[in-house]
């Protein structure tokens, strides 16, 4: 898995266009075709990395209307916590779960299709395409909270996700292994959504994080038993060579 995925080198793209002044604070964004030829991305990319952007303040999306860049720029992003995959992902389950249950009565049929067209990404056998969609669901329903508190906080979980090596490491090592189980657990939330059941939302939701902290558990026992057998066998080799020596 590439280190720095697509839509996030799209959105520091634009964001560098914008800094540069070419797309000057309240102006209107060219429409998604036309950023997708200039930057020579897809359409998705572009949609992706306009949310990441929405996310940390940089543009505004206003449905039916466009994409425009925010009249008040944010400062410079804020130092991660030193924290572990193991309290990223419980924060997460408390958090996502209950932005799910507000999702449920909130979600319009246009984030429903959304949300369906991910699922099917999630497919991909290229991991970083699954992986992309995977986030871009969880962003989905976030925003359909319409809670931008909810919103901010999602947002940041996935930045540590992404951006603390620890933590990327350990869910690297997790979900590779787990694309079918994975996205299975999506569309049971996807299915509860589309029926605007709040309580199948905040279920599903906690389902898939219970398997997922579980999983990060056998996954940390595994690598921790294999740095043992590693040492256990230097220290074997040094001592037979201090055998022969001696």
């Amino acid at each position: 898995m590439s280190g720095k995925r697509l839509f996030q080198s799209v959105a520091e793209q634009i964001a560098e266009l914008i800094d540069e002044g070419a797309f000057p604070p309240g102006t209107r964004l060219p429409g998604e075709r036309e950023l997708a030829e200039r930057l020579g991305v897809s359409r998705v990319t572009i949609r992706e990395a306009e949310i990441a952007l929405q996310a940390v303040g940089r543009l505004e999306i206003k449905t039916g209307s466009g994409v425009y860049v925010s009249e008040t720029q944010p400062a410079s992003r804020v130092t991660l916590p030193k924290a572990s995959a193991f309290e990223v992902t419980e924060a997460r389950l408390l958090i996502e779960s209950e932005a799910a249950a507000l999702a449920a009565h909130n979600i319009t049929e246009e984030a429903i299709a959304r949300l369906e067209e991910l699922i099917e990404q999630m497919g991909s056998p290229d991991n970083d395409t699954a992986n992309e969609a995977d986030e871009a669901f969880h962003l989905t329903i976030a925003e359909a909270s319409n809670n931008a508190a909810m919103v901010h906080t999602i947002k940041s979980l996935w930045r540590m996700r992404e951006e603390i090596p620890d933590v990327k490491a350990t869910y690297e090592a997790v979900c590779v292994h787990d694309a079918e189980t994975r996205t299975a657990e999506h569309r049971a939330v996807f299915e509860a959504l589309r029926a605007r059941d709040s309580a199948a939302a905040r279920s599903a939701m906690r389902d898939h994080f219970h398997r997922l902290i579980a999983a990060m558990l056998d996954a940390t026992e595994k690598m921790a038993l294999e740095a043992v057998q590693q040492r256990a066998l230097e220290s074997r080799e040094r001592f037979l060579a201090s055998a022969k020596i001696g």
